[in-house]
């Protein structure tokens, strides 16, 4: 007898891991290999977060923390809202989160049911549609384009049939690196709050912008989410750490789903993150490369006919329209690997419905590295 499969796992893949995992095959077996695929910072974490990791090694326990973290990491984060951007934020509002990703989690469990529904721009990062699909949640695509950034507004929102009970943005953005200014978060939360949508706004990019810095969407509405992360700022990825921010009126909610689904963040982790705080100087010079990698790669890729490029004002992305060389940007992404070893990411894995006709570049890895891969997109150009 066959036994039931749960429709809920059927959901898209996480396209940029099997294009990371072609890369990889590809570099174990000798291939010289430029990774332009992921988006993760290609630096270790901050010296002082290490020396914190080996304290916390030596010093603590590290049971289970309380299911929203330890206070004296909410405190720092709490402090950086205020010395950031101005806003108080309570610590009782922050929840410490496995990665943003359980932040995202405990925001739609939270705030919407089976059968809601939820905007969100399209292109976007794929695992905000995927994980709402699992949750029976429907998602309502905002088709975006370089005339407003790729972000949405109110006007793209008015076009949409039906209603919606929630709207996800994203600022700077993966993967076009947009970003939304104050005035423009200002409007869509006055859109969503006279609709009565909730926002869950992804801020995991803020402090790596290369023209503005980033604005928080808790300057304008307490009843948002925004979901934050030490992985990309911060340079800690694999440690598996983010917040939450939350409205007050739904703390015990959030509360009760992190006790149940996660016990507690990582505590090694929640630990060693306290001093991230205090290592600006050197994540800042990070930043520094980023924007050398972005201005070359802005320079360079044009001249590989790549010539649509979107505007990159902050993240360690630039999204290129690609019409003009394939209508398939998989099987695009896998003839650049093969021909020149670098690793790019379809445009599928962000936009279903029009990005087979984009892809996306990552340039989070050496200024070298960006370099090169340049060069070798440019043979690449003249072969086809």
């Amino acid at each position: 007898m066959t036994l039931k499969a749960a429709k809920r796992g059927a959901i898209s893949p996480f396209i940029v891991m099997d294009v990371m995992r072609a890369a990889n095959a590809r570099e174990a077996q000798g291939e010289d290999i430029l990774h332009m695929e992921v988006g993760q910072p290609s630096t270790a974490a901050p010296s002082k977060v290490l020396q914190a990791a080996r304290d916390a090694l030596d010093r603590e326990l590290l049971g289970y923390t309380d299911a929203f973290g330890v206070p004296p990491l909410k405190d720092r984060i709490a402090a950086q809202y205020r010395n950031t951007y101005g806003v108080d934020v309570d610590p009782a509002r922050i929840a410490v989160t496995t990665g943003s990703s359980g932040g995202f989690l405990l925001a739609f469990l939270s705030a919407f049911d089976a059968g809601d529904r939820v905007a969100l721009a399209s292109p976007g990062y794929p695992a905000y549609r995927n994980i709402l699909t699992a949750l029976d949640i429907e998602v309502v695509d905002i088709l975006t384009g370089p005339d407003t950034d790729f972000q949405p507004t109110p006007d793209l929102l008015d076009q949409v049939d039906g209603r919606l009970d929630g709207l996800i943005i994203a600022s700077p953005s993966n993967p076009t690196g947009t970003m939304i200014d104050r005035d423009g978060l200002q409007a869509l939360a006055a859109y969503c709050r006279a609709r009565g949508m909730r926002v869950v706004s992804d801020e995991i990019y803020h402090g790596i912008t290369f023209e503005e810095p980033a604005h928080t969407m808790a300057e304008f509405d307490d009843e948002c989410f925004v979901v934050n992360s030490f992985s990309k700022y911060y340079s800690m990825t694999g440690w598996r750490l983010g917040w939450l921010v939350f409205p007050e009126s739904l703390a015990r909610s959030v509360e009760c789903l992190a006790q149940n689904l996660f016990i507690s963040a990582p505590t090694l982790s929640q630990m060693a993150a306290i001093s991230a705080f205090d290592c600006q100087a050197e994540l800042d010079a990070n930043v520094a490369r980023y924007k050398a990698n972005r201005d070359l790669l802005l320079d360079e890729l044009p001249k590989a006919g790549f010539d649509k490029l979107s505007h990159a004002q902050g993240a360690f992305y630039v999204y290129a329209d690609v019409a003009h060389l394939t209508d398939d940007s998989q099987a695009f992404c896998q003839q650049i690997l093969a021909q020149t070893g670098v690793a790019v990411t379809p445009g599928v894995d962000f936009d279903p419905q029009r990005g087979h006709q984009f892809v996306r570049f990552s340039f989070a890895g050496s200024t070298e590295d960006m370099a090169e891969a340049a060069k070798r997109l440019k043979v690449f150009r003249q072969t086809l």
